[in-house]
């Protein structure tokens, strides 16, 4: 589903909610872990981190959305297989899913940390060969599967990709087929290039759609409790 209008964006220092929820959460807030190469992302300050959501890609079709598409709050999540804060806050994602059915829908894509994590661009390709064979219902089966085995911090086992698949159901020949063409190479770097437009320097680096449209930019596995708070505080000035 695209945005075709533009809307203005918010980042931490300028929501009054989300700074709250972010010290009401401060105790169990954890990460994100935090890219290491030399380029430098497009958000600094306040001020800099507004600048960059305006080019956060409009969330279409192509996007692999868990929940009601016509939900006022919509999620996007820069996620990393092997980032284990990552792993706690897809579980908290699930949460809130399923506590807001109507209310919440979450849109997931890629931002691999290459120097911290080397398996996990792998990985993100694995789950959309995942998506190629069995459309978004085995995509999100594939990525869940991973979270639940891996120990994370490159720990997974490469092996386990095929396995994977096949324990969900896909063709693993097929599977097999689409990982070593790197066919999906494409669409991981382009969600991991958008992730450092839109300021990401860290994963998870989750951005809130607002139901007026705006953006607020959040870092690191921001708590269940947390991201409640957030989301109740926007649906009464809804």
């Amino acid at each position: 589903m695209s945005e075709n209008s533009k809307p203005s964006s918010y980042a931490i220092p300028g929501a009054i909610v989300v700074a709250g929820l972010i010290i009401a959460g401060a105790i169990y807030y954890q990460g994100p872990s935090t890219r290491t190469d030399n380029r430098q992302p497009a958000a600094a300050g306040a001020a800099d981190q507004s600048a960059a959501l305006e080019k956060l890609r409009p969330i279409d079709v192509t996007d692999h959305l868990l929940g009601n598409s016509q939900a006022p709050i919509k999620i996007i999540e820069y996620s990393d297989l092997e980032c284990p804060f990552c792993k706690t806050f897809h579980r908290t994602m699930h949460q809130l899913v399923n506590d807001y059915p109507n209310q919440v829908a979450w849109v997931y894509r890629h931002f691999p940390l290459d120097q911290l994590h080397s398996k996990a661009r792998k990985e993100a390709e694995a789950s959309e060969c995942a998506y190629e064979l069995g459309g978004n219902e085995k995509f999100w089966a594939y990525v869940d599967k991973v979270f639940e085995i891996t120990p994370s911090n490159n720990g997974l086992d490469q092996a386990q990709l095929p396995i994977i698949a096949k324990s969900i159901s896909l063709d693993q020949t097929a599977f097999n087929k689409c990982l070593e063409s790197g066919r999906m190479a494409a669409r991981v770097e382009t969600d991991y290039q958008n992730a450092l437009d839109s300021g990401g320097n860290g994963t998870p680096f989750p951005i809130v759609i607002t139901p007026d449209g705006k953006k607020i930019a959040l870092q690191g596995a921001i708590p269940l409790e947390g991201m409640k708070q957030l989301i109740d505080g926007l649906l009464v000035k809804k």
